[in-house]
């Protein structure tokens, strides 16, 4: 997208101009979640994989918005956006 700009050729006398635009591919989930089942006191992982590396990701668990803690830990690597869930309690499901 940051390539979208007008690009010309000059050759002294003359100029040609052309601007070019360029469309972004719809972000997609190429993996989506799966649901998991965890013993209490364990660790559980969810991930998906998307169609664009380094979209940012946000985690939420209903409406409520994850954030970083010693319970929740992201990472993403390339496609894939993990989220670990430490010592699941019932309240986690």
């Amino acid at each position: 997208k940051s390539d979208s700009d007008t690009y010309s050729c000059d050759i002294g006398d003359a100029q040609s101009r052309a601007k070019l635009v360029v469309q972004e591919q719809p972000l997609l989930f190429k993996q989506e979640l799966q649901n998991e089942e965890a013993k209490e006191g364990k660790q559980v992982k969810l991930s998906c994989e998307l169609s664009k590396p380094g979209t940012p990701v946000k985690w939420m668990k209903g409406d409520t918005v994850l954030c970083a803690s010693e319970k929740y830990e992201f990472r993403q690597h390339g496609t894939v956006a993990e989220l670990i869930i430490r010592d699941v309690k019932s309240v986690d499901a």
